[in-house]
């Protein structure tokens, strides 16, 4: 019996469905690692001569500031909001996490508008004050500024995982603390800080790999990184081997950061080990502390998130009514529906892979299924160049048949292509929300549906579709959110002149058309609040 059963499960369609899906996703990984053992490109002398040392240094110091920025920023705020009681601690608590709705590109041209010589606050100098500045006030078109305008859209990864660590800790460490006569800063230091650097480290390293995967502000600002030396190598060198060894380069970055990631857990316990444990409390803070508090949170938010956002709606307010016609309409039914299609075609694959690890008994599956997750962790360029390769190759194949008579591309440049990348791209993030559906309602449904003669497809259709109906739901906005804020990866694969409201928004800006990109902005912004707003409310219900 358990032989036919090992055959049955191991000749079952959703386990050979499973198994090419993880081939699909697999292959800009598999392209990209087959490639680099083939000779560089004609170009690549020249760039690993005089470029390659700036595209590392400079990708290396961002990295570096941004884990540095994101760090205090997040686990101040973190801090503050779970520790102590003050007015407005409820409303900074989701406030804060707002930024991440602010893609990186969109900021960076908007604080490039505030502070420039046309900017409401050169105006307000010169008219007002009588003060005359010659240029920018800040020249954030550096390093630094890059740094700058990163950190404060990233810094709320950081801010969110530390937060939810705070809230699980328990009261009964701090106490013993104090009552070895230790303060506030060293109980913070010496038992707060430690027990939450799984989440802290956790949440730089997913703010690294935004960092590794942006390409709108360091293009915008003129820095040299990876990301924009692969655009340069495909497009203005047109040598795809060049591109291929700068992607290996790349990803080699991204393990290395989750290799780091791992290793700084160790073994290592993180936990209180006592189930008796205390919830925490928050302490009253004093006058001085309430000012000192609302002072940090308010100005983290007005720089992050207030002083940007208003700036969108005033250029908005000067732009609608020659921007908003009908092609802007179209603009943007066609990026909502390509992120819409993207999120369903993720739910469909997600369930096909989780559906069929609920009818294996192999460990291997599961195992391999991870490959479906690991395309989050890859820049876009790097994933555009891995995708890019192969369907080349094949309508070279295809044009160069006999039979086939048209001269132009088939498969690259398409919408096919571009909906795979999204695919590969953001299959974590509408698998894992389904995937936690999945396993809080158990297997025993399931086979009690068996038991009853149904059929594997009628019990998924019948039984576990809709008791993870709201799951689905779930991963299939955020892929849509996701999707829609997509830069890098759409401006290497989308099909030519096509745009969404992420390339029409970059497009204007680079042109100097920052305030009518503004509306595209509006509404990507608009779009990302929504699950951010759910997000606050499950970590409230959760821990609070």
């Amino acid at each position: 019996m358990q032989t036919y059963r090992q055959t049955y499960y191991w000749w079952n369609y959703w386990i050979l469905g499973s198994i090419l899906i993880l081939l699909l996703i697999a292959t800009p990984l598999l392209t990209i690692f087959f490639k680099i053992f083939e000779p560089p490109g004609s170009t690549w002398s020249h760039l690993a001569e005089n470029l390659l040392v700036g595209y590392f240094s400079n990708t290396l110091l961002i990295l570096l500031g941004v884990a540095c920025c994101t760090f205090l920023l997040g686990v101040t705020c973190a801090w503050i909001l779970t520790n102590y009681q003050f007015p407005g601690r409820r409303y900074f608590e989701w406030l804060l996490i707002l930024p991440l709705g602010f893609p990186g590109y969109i900021m960076a041209y908007t604080y490039v508008g505030l502070l420039d010589y046309a900017g409401p606050i050169q105006t307000f100098l010169r008219n007002v004050l009588g003060i005359q500045v010659t240029g920018s006030l800040v020249d954030l078109m550096n390093i630094p500024g890059a740094i700058f305008i990163l950190s404060i859209t990233l810094f709320p990864y950081v801010f969110l995982l530390t937060r939810a660590s705070f809230l699980q800790q328990s009261k009964t460490l701090q106490e013993a603390s104090y009552l070895l006569g230790k303060g506030n800063f060293h109980t913070f230091v010496k038992v707060a800080l430690p027990m939450a650097r799984p989440a802290i480290v956790g949440g730089i390293a997913l703010a690294s790999m935004e960092v590794l995967n942006d390409y709108g502000t360091v293009k915008y600002f003129g820095v040299n990184t990876f990301t924009t030396g692969i655009f340069r190598a495909w497009f203005s060198m047109g040598d795809a081997s060049t591109a291929i060894y700068l992607a290996a380069i790349l990803m080699v970055m991204v393990f290395v950061i989750l290799y780091l990631e791992s290793l700084q857990r160790g073994n290592r316990r993180f936990t209180h080990g006592n189930g008796m444990s205390k919830p925490l409390v928050r302490l009253q803070a004093s006058t001085a502390q309430k000012w000192v508090f609302i002072s940090i949170c308010s100005g983290v938010f007005l720089v992050s998130f207030l002083v940007p956002f208003f700036q969108i709606l005033y250029w908005v307010y000067l732009t609608y009514a020659k921007v908003m016609d009908w092609n802007f309409l179209l603009l943007v039914f066609r990026s909502f529906s390509l992120a819409a299609g993207a999120g369903v075609i993720i739910a469909v694959l997600s369930v096909v892979l989780l559906y069929s690890l609920r009818l294996s008994p192999f460990k291997w599956l599961k195992n391999i299924t991870r490959i479906s997750i690991l395309g989050y962790a890859i820049p876009g360029a790097v994933i555009a160049v891995g995708i890019m390769v192969p369907l080349l190759a094949i309508d070279h194949w295809i044009i160069d048949s006999p039979s086939f008579t048209r001269t132009s591309l088939v498969i690259s440049g398409t919408l096919l292509a571009l909906v795979f990348a999204y695919v590969v791209r953001f299959m974590a993030v509408g698998y894992n929300p389904i995937d936690s559906g999945f396993q809080k309602i158990g297997i025993h449904v399931n086979e009690a549906s068996r038991l009853l003669g149904k059929g594997t497809a009628k019990t998924l259709w019948k039984v576990d579709l809709p008791l993870i109906k709201t799951s689905l739901v779930s991963g299939i906005l955020l892929v849509f959110v996701d999707v829609l804020k997509e830069l890098p990866l759409t401006l290497i694969l989308r099909p030519f002149n096509y745009h969404t409201l992420a390339t029409k928004a970059f497009d204007m800006a680079t042109n100097e058309m920052i305030a009518e990109s503004a509306n595209a902005s509006l509404i990507i912004i608009l779009t990302g609040i929504v699950p951010i707003i759910f997000l606050n409310r499950l970590i409230r219900s959760k821990y609070v």
